[in-house]
């Protein structure tokens, strides 16, 4: 039942496209959709009945935005780029990057074949991503040997080693006419779109060779590189007449669980498949146009000639934003790829549910037993744990952890170096937690990020104490509190909370009490070795201070070098002398290490 505010804002709705921002009761954007009508997109979310991650959301609801647009397209955009800016809980969210290396040939005068990361608009061609990036380092060597370009830095007035190698066409010495660049260009373009036989025949041909003169490490060698030509360049079985490359995009839904495949399509083969499971808190339909429009919006991509979906998306729209022509085939080879992409998103799907099941008892339920003890609500899903380290006050730090429904969100950990403290150890602990939380949450109310639900503490009243006047009193933050506990044997016990911090226990055989366990275990982890990492270089760096003659360009240099004393001790007086020491100051080294 949607509330009177609620219901006097969708009476103001208007019947045009646009972006709907849905927040919670703490005024936190918690999902951001696109319609195109608002006003009927809108009002299904409270006058329908849901299930699922549906229902949970629409609990959740306690008011929402709207952003008009002129068309669907902009809706689209706007949608996207707010998913991005405030990444809501109940969105698909995308990590920009593929994670895959492509092979380049480069636009120069002189050009290079080359591994690379990063896709740019720099005129170079690309091929890939290739899943096996060793396979790809291979191909790459080989490639390097049989069709040379260029391996040298440029004109140096005489010939490189690769020139008398045999890999590099002489830009070393001599201006290659750009028609024999050409015609090399061409060869290597044809390779790597999967004309392979003829080299492969010629491989297959010296490996038996070789093992005909018994020379077995070589046929072995040769071996290996038409496995690695195979696993890049080739990669499966044709499984298509033409050499268009192309995405098929497709899913499966069920019980508010979307799984989508995609299928990239590169030389006529299936050179890579990516798979990724959703619990979804909309129509199927419009998350899966979402999940394209961002799966093109990440920068390291190289787009197809053609784009596959199943009927009923948005295909003008899509081609619009892309930039590429988005299909829906009726018929043919094509039809059968997206009925081969939906077939795979069913079969992830249902083999998925039994684990999502145990881990929805382990995670989500586990820390529903946390809010439960607190008396806290449970549409929480951010949990944040702190815990400090050092020795008698030296080397002070700080880390926190965050935990999203039971699940370490390992990207958003954070490191803290504290400004040493004087005082005693009741001083450090006290004035160690008023600087990290006041710079932790002072940042994200400056970022417009949005709060924890549940701030956890490794320690007892007087960090409680410091994070509740620096929330409150500094911040006027109201954020839960609740501290960890140990017992004697400095195992997980219990949790404070509340005005007077009293101890609350948790079954120690329940979800709730392991889940704990873990959170208090993995800051006190992050923090241990984060404070080990800084002792250590400051250590280093202490007994480096102490020998005369050396400042600080002398420490950097040999930091930089040798990494640890050990290093530097071993070093000799000719080796410290070849930094740009001075011989006095290198043996006044040697000796005082």
């Amino acid at each position: 039942m949607a509330s009177e505010h609620i219901e006097h804002k969708l009476a103001l709705l208007p019947d045009m496209p646009g972006s709907y921002q849905m927040k919670d009761i703490t005024g936190k954007i918690i999902y951001v959709g696109k319609a195109k009508n608002l006003k009927n997109r809108v009002r299904s979310y409270f006058k329908s009945s849901h299930d699922g991650k549906t229902a949970k959301l629409v609990s959740e609801i306690a008011d929402f935005d709207f952003i008009v647009t002129n068309t669907d397209k902009e809706a689209f955009l706007l949608e996207i780029t707010l998913i991005q800016k405030y990444q809501p809980y109940y969105n698909i969210k995308l990590k920009k990057g593929t994670g895959y290396p492509y092979i380049k040939i480069t636009n120069e005068r002189d050009p290079q074949t080359k591994i690379v990361s990063e896709v740019r608009k720099d005129g170079g061609y690309y091929f890939g991503p290739y899943p096996n990036v060793y396979a790809a380092e291979e191909t790459l060597q080989f490639i390097q040997r049989v069709y040379p370009l260029r391996r040298c830095n440029g004109f140096q007035k005489r010939p490189c080693l690769y020139y008398h190698m045999g890999q590099c066409l002489g830009a070393c010495f001599r201006e290659v006419p750009t028609e024999e660049y050409d015609k090399q260009i061409a060869r290597i373009k044809s390779f790597l779109n999967g004309n392979t036989a003829k080299v492969k025949a010629s491989l297959t041909k010296q490996m038996e060779q070789a093992a005909q003169n018994e020379e077995y490490e070589r046929a072995a060698e040769i071996r290996d590189q038409i496995r690695y030509i195979e696993a890049t360049v080739e990669k499966q079985k044709i499984i298509s007449n033409d050499k268009t490359t192309r995405d098929v995009f497709n899913f499966y839904m069920d019980k508010g669980w979307m799984s989508i495949q995609v299928f990239f399509i590169r030389q006529s083969r299936l050179m890579k498949r990516e798979k990724r499971l959703f619990p979804v808190a909309t129509t199927a339909d419009e998350e899966f146009e979402s999940f394209i429009v961002q799966f093109y919006n990440r920068k390291n991509n190289v787009k197809p000639k053609e784009v596959l979906v199943p009927k009923g998306m948005d295909n003008d729209v899509l081609t619009d934003i892309i930039g590429v022509p988005v299909r829906t085939p009726q018929r043919g080879e094509k039809r059968d790829l997206l009925e081969l992409a939906r077939k795979n998103s069913q079969i992830s799907l249902e083999e998925k549910f039994r684990l999502l099941e145990l881990d929805n008892r382990k995670t989500v339920d586990a820390q529903a037993e946390i809010m439960d003890a607190l008396h806290l609500p449970h549409d929480g899903h951010v949990i944040e744990a702190f815990d400090h380290s050092h020795i008698q006050g030296a080397d002070p730090v700080s880390a926190m952890v965050q935990f999203v429904d039971g699940r370490p969100e390992k990207d958003n950990y954070r490191k803290y170096k504290l400004a040493q403290d004087e005082g005693g150890h009741s001083a450090n602990e006290d004035a160690n937690t008023r600087e990290v939380i006041r710079r932790r949450y002072t940042r994200l109310l400056k970022e417009h990020k949005p709060m924890p639900d549940l701030i956890l503490m490794d320690g007892g009243t007087i960090e409680m104490n410091a994070v509740k006047e620096v929330l409150q009193d500094e911040l006027n933050l109201n954020i839960p509190v609740a501290g960890m506990v140990k017992n004697d044997k400095h195992k997980t016990a219990a949790l404070l909370y509340g005005p007077t911090d009293a101890e609350i226990n948790l079954d120690p055989r329940s979800q709730g009490f392991y889940l704990l366990e873990r959170i208090q275990d993995e800051v006190h982890r992050f923090v241990i070795t984060f404070h080990r990492q800084r002792h250590s270089k400051n250590s280093l760096t202490s007994k480096l201070e102490q020998i005369k003659g050396v400042g600080p360009k002398t420490r950097s240099k040999m930091l930089r070098e040798y990494k640890t004393v050990n290093n530097i001790k071993q070093a000799s007086v000719e080796e410290l002398q070849a930094l740009g020491i001075s011989k006095t100051v290198a043996q006044t080294i040697k000796l005082s290490l």
